[in-house]
């Protein structure tokens, strides 16, 4: 079944706010991506949707209007999640492009591990804490695949904090794809020439050129072992692309840390087999992780069961 890709005007209708750099007062760099620059912003008149603070992602001279418009039109077709950024306008009509969204306390989830790496170690309720976190990862990238959207670029960097680590927030759809709009509705054949994170990338990419949902899924393997040592590069022994391309298609794996609890090295073990059938789902995934938290849950003192944001019955 071949899809036509729709025009940007079926995506979404024009915005209807036109914000430029002069209406923002730019207070904090949160993180410098490939395709943009993300700070924290506060608007200098009134507000954005009812937002005086912002997260505001500006895009590098080389990056075009109409990839920008691309990302626009897959935030907005996700909608409102909890766990996702939420998108408030966007300016693709001057120079700097760019993308208002909602904005978060405590940056990169990458950043905050580092950041307060001493604390959480000496927490003992460290790998409950990391699992909560992971949830609610797995429940945004449910949400995606529920969409037909492959996100491509899930790592620690692209995953927002609100409050560690109940509110989490997925970000950065700079090479996320919508499969409905592509030939392929399981899977998008990558552009060779595009940069791509190669880290977090599965071996069927390197041999095949070939990534899908399953894809997405050997990204939060690896989201999970960055998590687990406080945001370290992964394979941090290989320095050279292509030494890490040959190692992901040999069969070798990042090795998971001793403190790492036995239920979570195990998801990462089956988010990284191959072929990538053999991979769960993210509903998989999800349910996994509840049943770890409930298990947690009849050990961990939690006040009022704000765990998941349910109240105390």
């Amino acid at each position: 079944l071949v899809h036509e890709i729709p025009t940007l005007d079926h995506c979404w209708p024009g915005s209807t706010m036109l914000v430029t750099k002069a209406d923002l007062n730019f207070t904090q760099l949160i993180k410098a991506g490939r395709e943009g620059v993300f700070y924290k912003a506060k608007m200098m008149r009134g507000t954005c949707k009812g937002h005086s603070l912002v997260t505001c992602k500006i895009s590098k001279e080389d990056v075009t209007p109409k990839h920008v418009q691309t990302e626009v039109c897959i935030m907005r077709k996700l909608a409102y999640h909890k766990n996702i950024l939420q998108l408030l306008e966007w300016n693709t009509t001057e120079e700097p492009f760019m993308m208002i969204m909602e904005y978060v306390s405590y940056g990169t989830l990458r950043s905050f591990v580092q950041t307060h790496q001493e604390n959480l170690s000496n927490d003992p309720e460290l790998q409950s804490l990391f699992t909560i976190a992971s949830y609610h990862i797995t429940l945004a990238m449910e949400h995606l695949r529920s969409k037909m959207v492959v996100h491509c670029d899930l790592a620690l960097r692209n995953i927002l904090v609100s409050r560690f680590p109940w509110e989490i927030k997925l970000a950065e759809f700079g090479l996320a794809r919508d499969l409905t709009c592509m030939r392929s509705r399981r899977s998008t054949r990558k552009k060779k020439h595009r940069r791509v994170p190669l880290r977090w990338y599965p071996p069927e990419y390197f041999r095949n050129n070939y990534y899908s949902f399953k894809g997405d899924v050997w990204a939060f393997g690896i989201v999970l072992w960055e998590m687990q040592t406080f945001g370290s590069l992964p394979y941090p022994d290989l320095d050279m692309s292509e030494q890490v391309v040959y190692h992901i298609c040999a069969g070798h794996r990042n090795t998971g840390p001793e403190s790492c609890r036995p239920e979570i090295l195990q998801i990462m073990k089956d988010c990284w087999m191959d072929p990538y059938t053999a991979r769960p789902s993210f509903s998989d995934l999800v349910r996994i992780l509840e049943k770890v938290i409930e298990n947690d849950s009849d050990y961990v003192d939690v006040e009022t069961q704000t765990l998941l944001g349910m109240s105390a019955d």
